[in-house]
């Protein structure tokens, strides 16, 4: 096998154990800690940090420790947060939570930039455009990365599915409190609280106990298989790193300047919804309408189902695109297609309101009624549609102006030729 694709393939299934754990935790967060919201104020501690994160610490580390042993590194932040979970408070969650913000983005960071590099090289030797075997690497990562969302949640449902008549017996009664009925002080004065739902301790360390192993194994996987990268190459015009490094703080603003663009600024609602319905989804669907109606062994099902479609539209919906345009896929390539002339600045953009939707949602999520939540997020929907639908109708006649400028000046060309 190849050397480069033997070192994506480790990658890829490093980050597979890795998120098989993170993700069946977090979508069992609002429902295992439930108590006084601990479990999303955690979630909400992770993106908060991650912001944070993602502005300074990637390229200090990966420009200190390598690409390989900064994903090492990253991989150990996760293990924390599992750990957090088999004696879960304020004091064991909060930190690990931060722990794991600061960990994200330097992990992704590495991740993207040891696959570009890899592409490059190997383009390099291969005699191939680079930009193509890039390409190929991430859509190979990205499809054995995603069915984590499969493998995770599986088994958090056939761990906490063994024992379903004796944990979760419900009445009909308590239905009248799950879903957009369900408030957090309604929660604590009747019996529809998802703790009378809980499994058992066993089950529980059961569970975590193969989410801590599973962090471990990725760790492992990739200590010891992964080759290191030099982040300098012989030829200077391929890789990204010989280019001067800019000065953190000129990064952060040309971020804060790319909001003199009225287009994004118009897109931040839309942006933002993204983190409020994953947010929603992860802190309140699970718990308002999955355990409390179904039981936490369901959590995991109805999650796999979610997963599986997402990939399943995310495959279709690109093919479409061919045929409807942007407008009516207009969530997908959004920001690269806009903001051709800077995308990192857009993109930056992109992941810092979103990161603040995922935070605000989390953060709102033990204090206000599921319903109150359904308008918050079907308001800001409307809201984010609009302001793009704007946007496209401000593309669509600077283009229109661009095409009568063009016409003019042709016909101009050929009364002077004549």
């Amino acid at each position: 096998m190849d050397r480069h694709l033997k070192n994506i393939l480790v990658v890829s299934f490093g980050f597979l154990l890795l998120f098989t754990a993170f993700g069946g935790l977090q979508s069992l967060q609002s429902s295992l800690n439930a108590d006084e919201g601990l479990g999303v104020a955690s979630l909400s501690i992770i993106y908060g940090a991650l912001i944070i994160s993602s502005m300074f610490v990637p390229p200090i580390v990966i420009k200190k420790i390598g690409c390989k042993w900064t994903i090492v590194g990253s991989m150990c932040c996760y293990i924390t947060y599992s750990l957090g979970n088999f004696y879960p408070s304020w004091y064991t969650l909060i930190p690990t939570s931060v722990i794991l913000g600061f960990g994200g983005a330097p992990l992704w960071a590495a991740k993207c930039t040891y696959l570009t590099l890899s592409g490059n090289r190997y383009a390099e030797k291969a005699g191939k455009v680079g930009k193509d075997i890039v390409n190929q690497y991430f859509g190979l990562f990205f499809l054995i990365f995603q069915s984590s969302g499969v493998w995770g949640n599986l088994i958090s449902s056939l761990i906490f599915g063994q024992t379903p008549d004796a944990v979760y017996n419900s009445s009909l009664s308590n239905y009248t409190h799950c879903g957009a009925n369900d408030c957090p002080y309604i929660e604590v004065n009747t019996a529809n609280s998802t703790n009378s739902k809980q499994p058992t301790k066993s089950l529980i360390y059961t569970l975590l106990g193969i989410y801590t192993g599973s962090g471990v194994l990725a760790v492992l996987l990739i200590s010891i298989f992964l080759d290191n990268i030099s982040l300098k190459s012989e030829n200077k015009e391929k890789d990204i790193e010989d280019i001067k490094d800019e000065p953190i703080w000129l990064k952060i603003l040309e971020t804060l300047r790319h909001l003199k663009d009225i287009r994004q600024c118009l897109l931040i609602p839309i942006t933002m919804w993204s983190g409020f319905e994953q947010g929603f989804l992860a802190g309140d669907y699970t718990k308002s309408y999955v355990t409390c109606s179904l039981g936490i062994h369901y959590v995991g099902y109805v999650m796999i189902c979610f997963a599986a479609t997402n990939a399943l539209c995310s495959l279709l919906f690109g093919k479409l695109s061919q045929y409807t345009g942007r407008i009516f896929l207009f969530c997908f390539a959004l920001y690269g297609l806009l903001f051709d002339d800077h995308k990192e600045a857009a993109f930056a953009n992109y992941r810092l309101w979103e990161s603040l939707g995922f935070v605000i949602a989390y953060g709102y999520s033990t204090f206000l009624c599921v319903s109150v939540k359904l308008y918050i997020l079907l308001a800001v929907l409307v809201l984010g549609m609009v302001l793009y639908a704007y946007v496209e109708h401000r593309e669509k006649k600077k283009e229109s102006s661009k095409m009568v400028e063009r016409d003019s000046d042709d016909s101009l060309d050929n009364q002077m030729v004549k």
